[in-house]
């Protein structure tokens, strides 16, 4: 009953416990799943190549990306970076639920394959 009025109000419809509260999701961990994408996207990594890593910026449920990784010599670099950012892409979305709107990946190393037999980098 209203105090002002004197009438009745509707009872307020009951929300679910799943629809109640918010959900978060740290920058950090949405750039955690970006990598493990980018690794799913790649082949192995050469011996000495850095597993790829990256970082997130999550501004109202939209995820902008950027991957950094290291690829063998030779390969097709244009292709594997579009199998980066679909992987990227889908991966985020369907795990943290965010729209990705942009994947930007940068190559940081091209790394030859080892010559047989040896071990480290030969001069």
């Amino acid at each position: 009953m209203s105090a002002e009025s004197g009438t009745l109000r509707p009872p307020s419809p009951l929300v679910q416990a799943g629809e109640r509260g918010a959900t978060r999701i740290a920058d950090r961990v949405v750039a955690k799943i970006a990598a493990q994408a980018a690794r799913e996207a790649l082949p192995p990594p050469p011996g000495e190549a850095a597993a790829p890593h990256a970082t997130v910026v999550v501004r109202h449920g939209t995820a902008r990306v950027r991957v950094h990784l290291a690829l063998g010599y030779p390969c097709d670099i244009g292709a594997r970076c579009a199998a980066v950012r679909r992987q990227v892409a889908e991966r985020v979305g369907g795990l943290a639920d965010l729209e990705v709107a942009e994947v930007a990946v940068r190559i940081e190393r091209l790394h030859l394959p080892a010559a047989p037999g040896t071990v480290g980098r030969a001069r």
